[in-house]
């Protein structure tokens, strides 16, 4: 950074009046804050990094209240970067504004083998935080051992089931597995079928594993109750939305079995919850069915939760939801992105066989027609399916789901990267029931200053604020013309919404 993108950020702050997913204001006048550590931390372990700017204050408008000694600061600063395991290695740039002193530190991201990054005073568990919108939040445990399984490779998919033996799996299902492995793969051809299943890590010592009782299992609830789906539609667009009977729930199912049993039902309940429309060919007068979402890209979404949920033993207490609303349908399984950046509400798109870390490793693979293959969470779950013909596991699931909505005339499909969960959003064609032009005009001329979304239904003359957002924002926003003050986090309480216009 140089000085003059430290006085145009600056400006940024200011106008928008907010911090962002990579900016931290702080007030220090002399030396930096003791308070450091855990925004050192969180942004070490985003993949964007972060900047501090000392010199700003808050609590008066972001106003320029200046550091009177730079050489100090920096000094206090790279004290506490020093206490960081690994440390951290901070850039500083100094602008004068207003007559006074700013100073940015620019925190980078470490790499993805050496995270999290934390307080050694405090330890790994409590000194390791990760950025929420403007907030340094404690990392859980769980998403600190995210950071090792993927360091040390831990594979959960073939832990084994104390448990379970053998005769907990369906013979016919296993003995076709073990057929088109060995149709497949000569090599294994020869072996008697005892030492395939074991290389294979289908059992361990006898036992059979996670992937094995998912695959061929004759109940595999009955080891994990919650490795299923939650199903359910709801009468409107937000969960506990009620219809005039007062019924929250349209429909509300567990969907249980192998993988394949899961796909199968779950596609079911879809196809059962959402509407088919008959479409007649003004040309050749034939009748076709379209659904509300095209269900192969339906189907690679739910494909993709199954194969790639986290299946550790921190989350097989947490099935995966399918929830059907009356303007979307969701899908939202256990565990970010694999080796991705945690930072909540990151956009992430995937492909039904690989997890990717940001849209931009996707959009290379996308234009250049190959790819760089990423590391698979369950990368043994994943081959025996492809075995299995159930995935192909040729990274095509993404041209599948943008070419898919596109003919539908879907909005783009959104995919968040939470804390420790991943979500996949399919919404319906935006109707007709939008501003005009004038009143659309009107609203962006109002958010020229930021607006909060009371202040915005207020001005559009309704009481709900999520039908006014929902309705009338979320188009605008889709067009580029309405802005978020804080885009890396759309839920932030301190969101606010803005027009340069």
């Amino acid at each position: 950074m140089n000085e003059a993108a430290l006085i145009e950020l600056v400006d940024k702050i200011q106008t928008t009046q907010a911090e962002f997913q990579t900016v931290e204001v702080k007030r220090s006048k002399t030396k930096a804050t003791t308070r450091l550590y855990d925004t050192l931390s969180s942004f070490s372990n985003q993949d964007d990094g972060g900047i501090i700017v000392f010199g700003l204050y808050e609590s008066e408008g972001f106003s320029v209240t200046g550091v009177d000694d730079v050489q100090a600061l920096q000094k206090s600063v790279m004290e506490q970067c020093n206490e960081m395991e690994p440390a951290v290695r901070a850039v500083f740039t100094t602008a004068v504004i207003e007559g006074k002193n700013v100073v940015s530190a620019e925190i980078p991201p470490v790499d993805i083998t050496m995270r999290p990054c934390y307080y050694k005073g405090k330890g790994r568990v409590k000194g390791s935080f990760v950025r929420v919108g403007d907030s340094d939040q404690h990392m859980t445990e769980y998403e600190v051992y995210s950071y090792e399984a993927y360091r040390k490779k831990y594979q959960d998919d073939i832990r084994t089931i104390e448990r379970a033996d053998i005769s907990s799996l369906d013979k016919n299902k296993l003995d076709d597995y073990l057929r088109k492995l060995k149709l497949n793969k000569p090599n294994l051809s020869h072996l008697d079928d005892d030492t395939i299943m074991s290389l294979m890590s289908i059992v361990n010592q006898g036992k059979p594993t996670i992937t094995a009782e998912l695959l061929f299992g004759l109940y595999p609830q009955a080891y994990f109750p919650q490795l299923g789906i939650i199903a359910i539609s709801v009468p409107g667009d937000e969960v506990g939305d009620t219809d005039i009977d007062g019924s929250r729930f349209i429909d509300n199912q567990r969907i249980e079995g192998t993988i394949q049993e899961m796909l199968d039902g779950a596609l079911r309940f879809v196809r059962n919850n959402t509407k088919n429309r008959t479409i007649i060919d003004p040309e050749t007068g034939r009748r076709s069915d379209k659904t509300d979402y095209p269900m192969n890209s339906v189907r690679e979404a739910i494909l993709n939760a199954l194969v790639h949920r986290d299946y550790s033993f921190h989350t097989e207490g947490m099935p995966i939801r399918l929830t059907i609303f009356s303007d979307r349908l969701e899908i939202q399984n256990p565990g970010g992105i694999y080796g991705a950046d945690s930072t909540p509400g990151t956009p992430i798109v995937f492909d039904a066989c690989t997890e990717v870390k940001n849209i931009d490793d996707i959009g290379a693979r996308i234009a250049c027609g190959a790819c760089r293959q990423p590391d698979t969470r369950n990368p043994v779950l994943a081959t025996a399916l492809e075995v299995l013909g159930v995935t192909e596991n040729r990274y095509s699931g993404i041209p599948t789901i943008r070419r898919e909505c596109k003919e539908y005339g879907l909005p783009d499909v959104e995919f968040k990267n939470e804390r420790g969960e991943f979500t996949v959003c399919f919404r319906k064609a935006v109707n007709a029931d939008m501003l005009s032009d004038d009143q659309a005009s009107d609203l962006i001329q109002f958010c020229k200053k930021p607006r909060t979304r009371k202040e915005i239904a207020k001005f559009l003359g309704l009481s709900s604020v999520t039908y006014a957002m929902n309705k009338y924002v979320q188009p605008l926003i889709d067009k580029g013309q309405i802005k978020l003050t804080v885009p890396e986090a759309p839920s932030s309480r301190k969101q606010m919404y803005y027009s340069e216009q």
